[in-house]
């Protein structure tokens, strides 16, 4: 529900500004100025505009929901000290450093952790079905974690496809209308003011979709390589965390 809501209140407050600035941009007296020469872009300028901002937004979600993820201190930090815990058998102290970096290796560890503190007890199960526990407690922790990394990006690889189509839609509707004013003329002379106001409404819905496509695709593929680098770190992790766990099984 509240991933919907920031959504419809990020295009819907996008489209509101978008059309602020585009009244603006109406109101610059200079005709000789650049942004008279985006307005001249047309009513399809709102619309770039507002993904634009769109884009922003989701950006700046993406930092902001990233750096919780990371954690409160450093990975590999917390990682040594939950494994010199797990080796002492302070598993309460390994569920606090959990609870204390917060980030989403951990959060998933704990999980595993948890289950086994559970487990580990019971005489009634086998190293082989303790461990299976384990995993699958692990594997719906990261399951839950995984989601929250990969919110909004596709919505960005969205949002670049978009922004391109809609900056080709204006450059086509600009060049007919920069076509059709050569074939008005007055007395065999081509209206220069309406074949540059054409050419310009091209120009410039190319350019805002070149901005905003370029960027959303920056933005989609530094995201991806973050969630790759964030599951590959938690992979190694729960990998090292399981054998750690299963050697001192076997060694009871």
């Amino acid at each position: 529900m509240k991933q919907t809501l920031f959504v419809t209140l990020n295009t819907v407050i996008s489209f509101i500004i978008g059309y602020v600035i585009w009244g603006i941009l109406l109101a610059s007296s200079d005709k000789h100025t650049i942004y008279h020469n985006i307005y001249e872009g047309g009513p399809l300028v709102v619309v770039l505009i507002a993904i634009l901002l769109m884009l922003i937004a989701f950006v700046v979600e993406r930092f902001l929901s990233l750096r919780v993820a990371k954690g409160k201190s450093s990975v590999q930090i917390f990682f040594k000290t939950l494994i010199t815990s797990l080796q002492s058998d302070k598993f309460d102290d390994a569920l606090a450093a959990c609870d204390k970096q917060r980030g989403t290796t951990a959060n998933v560890l704990r999980a595993g952790i948890e289950r086994y503190m559970g487990l580990r007890d019971d005489s009634g199960m086998d190293l082989d079905k303790r461990m299976a526990a384990v995993q699958s407690a692990i594997e719906e922790a990261n399951a839950l974690e995984g989601p929250l990394l990969e919110r909004n990006l596709i919505a960005l690889s969205t949002i670049a496809s978009i922004a391109t189509m809609v900056g080709l839609l204006g450059t086509t509707i600009g060049m007919i209308r920069a076509f059709a004013a050569t074939g008005q003329t007055s007395g065999g002379v081509i209206d220069a003011q309406a074949l540059a106001q054409g050419i310009s409404e091209a120009l410039v819905n190319t350019a805002g979709g070149l901005i905003s496509g370029i960027l959303g695709i920056f933005f989609y593929n530094f995201f991806v390589n973050k969630v790759d680098s964030f599951n590959y770190t938690t992979d190694e992790a729960t990998y090292e965390v399981l054998q750690l766990l299963k050697s001192k099984e076997t060694a009871k």
